[in-house]
């Protein structure tokens, strides 16, 4: 009798704790789930959350941050919407945030065309990376 296939959803805190290690113990636990699982599911939402806690929780860098998504994306048992992916990496790499790439992309899946919002740099960072965008202000 064959080991039963484990296909796990991760959640954020249990990235988190495997990329930080801040608590051993439980970054040995999530790295033994991550390890023992034949497939790991990465939601968008949870990528999202994960670079929000480690650029505003952990100080870590865009660069960082891109590294440890990378390193995920290249586990052959990770399974996540990898063009959705590289497009929130494209803005985080370019100094946006990685969820307003997430968020043109999957619009664009969705039919819009043009990524409206209140945020300049992030209306300026789209248009360069090739999404419509427009800035909404009151002048």
């Amino acid at each position: 009798m064959g080991r039963r296939k484990v296909k796990i959803i991760a959640d954020t805190n249990l990235l988190v704790r495997a990329a930080v290690r801040d608590d051993p113990e439980q970054a040995s636990i999530a790295e033994e789930a991550l390890q023992e699982a034949d497939t790991v599911a990465i939601t968008l939402p949870t990528l999202c959350e994960f670079v929000w806690v480690l650029m505003r929780g952990y100080k870590r860098t865009p660069s960082q941050v891109a590294t440890s998504i990378r390193r995920l994306l290249n586990s052959a048992t990770v399974a996540v919407d990898r063009p959705a992916t590289d497009a929130g990496l494209a803005i985080l790499e370019a100094g946006g945030d990685f969820a307003d790439g997430v968020i043109a992309f999957e619009g664009r899946r969705l039919g819009g065309e043009v990524f409206v919002t209140f945020d300049r740099k992030a209306a300026s960072l789209l248009d360069a990376a090739g999404t419509t965008a427009q800035f909404l202000s009151k002048t």
